[in-house]
């Protein structure tokens, strides 16, 4: 039998499908086609998919603990509600890099905002790793990235995971309970048969879960770094994950359709059997 089913759009495919979230409080799965630029949602409760339209890229989205959304646009940190969409600016982290726009971010436990951001040409490593806090302050915490990636939060919260995918590492952080990361150590390298290390997420056995692009699969490693085992899909450009569904056993993986031939599977959303739970999402403070 086999591990996933793709879920049914139509004709729909996205052209760089990322960041999905899952939403307790809506019974749904929310991932964003970054360069349409649109925002997908999963209905868990019929199986119907909504799709809007955004004014500018949206490298990911999370949930606010007083309700609506905060996503990353190219112009940076935003709140917004849907129907109607409503868009209310918060802050530019990089008005001086108007190439850059921000490409996957995750809420911790804490209610803080991690994300990073891009040159959308992938041609300098001017990108960073930002962190949001429910003040509304931002804080730039690494910098030098060409494509970043993740993040993803240990089960017991003492690390921080993010990727660098044009070098092919996923880093692994200490983090400290004021939210400072320090001693930043490379933690598994793909090689060039994997693909690239893409979005990531932690199940509740703290393994993490990553996404290849151009892998065609996903692969759960143990809290060691020692590959666990791998599930292999149709699509090349296999792009994030999230665990969903009121126990989180059901897990949803995105794909890219960019730069390949029109398919049934590049660019579609996924459900995958994994036999894992995963953990609760958190929620952006602010």
């Amino acid at each position: 039998m086999t591990a996933w089913r793709k879920i049914e759009r139509g004709d729909i495919r996205d052209t760089l499908g990322e960041g999905t979230l899952w939403s307790a409080r809506e019974n749904a799965v929310y991932w964003v086609d970054i360069l349409a630029p649109a925002l997908n949602r999963l209905s868990l409760d019929d199986g119907q998919v909504s799709r809007w339209a955004m004014p500018e890229p949206l490298g990911w989205v999370a949930e606010r603990a007083q309700g609506g959304f905060i996503g990353g646009f190219q112009s940076g940190f935003a709140s917004f509600t849907l129907d109607p969409l409503a868009i209310t600016p918060i802050h530019d982290p990089e008005p001086h890099l108007p190439g850059n726009r921000m490409n996957d971010g995750k809420a911790d436990k804490d209610g803080r905002i991690w994300c990073g951001t891009m040159d959308m040409a992938e041609g300098q490593d001017v990108g960073a790793l930002y962190r949001l806090d429910p003040d509304g302050s931002v804080t730039v915490m690494d910098d030098g990235y060409r494509v970043p990636n993740g993040p993803a939060f240990s089960a017991c919260g003492d690390y921080l995971y993010h990727s660098d995918t044009g070098r092919r590492i996923m880093y692994r952080f200490r983090r400290g309970a004021d939210g400072a990361i320090h001693d930043r150590q490379p933690f598994i390298t793909f090689t060039e048969a994997d693909g690239h290390p893409d979005g990531m997420t932690v199940d509740a056995e703290g393994y993490l879960w990553v996404a290849h692009w151009g892998g065609s699969r996903i692969s759960r490693f143990s809290p060691e770094g020692k590959l666990d085992r791998a599930i292999e899909l149709p699509a090349k450009q296999v792009t994030n994950i999230t665990f969903a569904g009121p126990d989180l056993d059901r897990m949803f993986v995105s794909s890219a359709a960019i730069g390949l031939p029109e398919s049934d599977y590049d660019g579609a959303f996924f459900e995958v059997e994994c036999g894992v739970k995963g953990l609760p999402t958190n929620l952006y403070g602010g």
